[in-house]
């Protein structure tokens, strides 16, 4: 008679049990909850800081008096378009820089997304300088 008792079966390593995700599964799907609260953040922000659109007066005619004030407004555009890149470029490559994971080519791409939005926010900044610089330069 054998006393000895039945081998209990072997398990499967921890990133194979069934019911668990493996762990690059595991980060994967937490980058993606981080990418989503950060949105649901911005996507709140947007709407707390929304104005309402207001119509002009019927009795005004919406005309600018002059060329500089068309030149200062297209500058102010600019800016604000600039600004708005830049931004995007910010969070692109801050997104991409931490989902890199160590992995040199996708650093490298965010360390370049981020070096966009920094000369985009500095010509958004320099805008109105250069345009001053070119009209003085006119004799404007």
């Amino acid at each position: 008679m054998d006393s000895a008792r039945p081998r209990p079966p072997r398990r499967a390593p921890a990133s194979r049990r069934p019911g668990r995700a493996p762990a690059g599964r595991a980060r994967l799907a937490a980058r993606a909850a981080v990418t989503a609260v950060t949105a649901l953040a911005a996507a709140a922000a947007l709407t707390a800081a929304a104005q309402p659109a207001l119509a002009g007066t019927a009795g005004h005619v919406l005309a600018v008096a002059s060329i500089a004030q068309v030149i200062r407004n297209i500058t102010r555009w600019i800016a604000g378009i600039l600004a708005g890149l830049a931004t995007l470029f910010l969070t692109i490559g801050g997104l991409r820089y931490l989902m890199a994971g160590g992995d040199p080519s996708e650093v490298e791409r965010a360390k370049t997304a981020l070096r966009s939005a920094a000369i985009g926010y500095g010509l958004a900044i320099l805008a109105p300088v250069i345009v001053t610089v070119l009209k003085s330069l006119v004799g404007g």
